[in-house]
């Protein structure tokens, strides 16, 4: 791959993928917080257990802003409280939503984490997000970015992304994939570490490493 490709993937990696995730993350958590069933308070002082106190099924959750327009969807087979660790997990979760200017993120995994306040998200098993971006009116589309894994963790206040396992980010025909990925919003700072490779479309449409 030759060094002008290597910079133009990483430029819209560092451009676009905090938007995506923290965006993402941040969103997944909120309405756990603020539409959660409040758990009763046991009766004895007995600690507790790693049981669910409380659950949804089949759940559909919903956000709208001050002008009444949909901003986000939050989707679920089942969440679960546990107290002994105060997380909530939920299964199949498909989250969407979509911000003023139309751009609309969405993520999907097998399963989510998140702490009791919503500062540190799971995703587990086969998790992707993607962003998309609508056409500007006489300029060229924007092509989706994909970040795709088994495992990405966020910590939404220090906006930090972390995997341990290998992560792969796609966009157009761009490709880049690494054993491990760390990633501060903060310091502006991308790290892929471990067997890193990409495939670079060329502006011809040719292939290049």
């Amino acid at each position: 791959m030759t060094r002008l490709a290597w910079h133009r993937v990483w430029e819209q990696v560092t451009l676009y993928l905090p938007l995506v995730l923290m965006g993402l993350l941040a969103l997944a958590t909120w309405w756990l917080v603020r539409n959660a069933p409040q758990a009763m308070p046991p009766e004895t002082s007995a600690p507790p257990t790693h049981e669910a106190d409380y659950f949804m099924r089949d759940f559909s959750v919903k956000s709208f802003d001050v002008e009444g327009r949909l901003q986000s969807v939050v989707r679920g087979r089942l969440a679960q409280h546990y107290p002994d660790t105060d997380t909530l997990e939920i299964d199949q979760v498909d989250i969407r939503s979509t911000n003023p200017q139309g751009r609309v993120m969405t993520a999907t995994a097998r399963r989510a984490i998140s702490n009791a306040d919503g500062s540190e998200v799971t995703l587990l098993g086969d998790a992707v997000v993607e962003r998309i971006t609508p056409a500007a009116a006489g300029q060229r589309a924007v092509p989706v970015l994909r970040l795709q894994g088994q495992r990405l963790q966020a910590w939404v206040d220090t906006e930090r992304v972390r995997s341990d396992e290998p992560v792969t980010l796609t966009q157009g025909g761009d490709t880049v994939t690494g054993d491990t990925l760390d990633y501060d919003n903060k310091a502006g700072l991308l790290r892929m570490d471990g067997r890193v490779r990409g495939l670079v479309q060329s502006r011809q449409g040719r292939p290049g490493r």
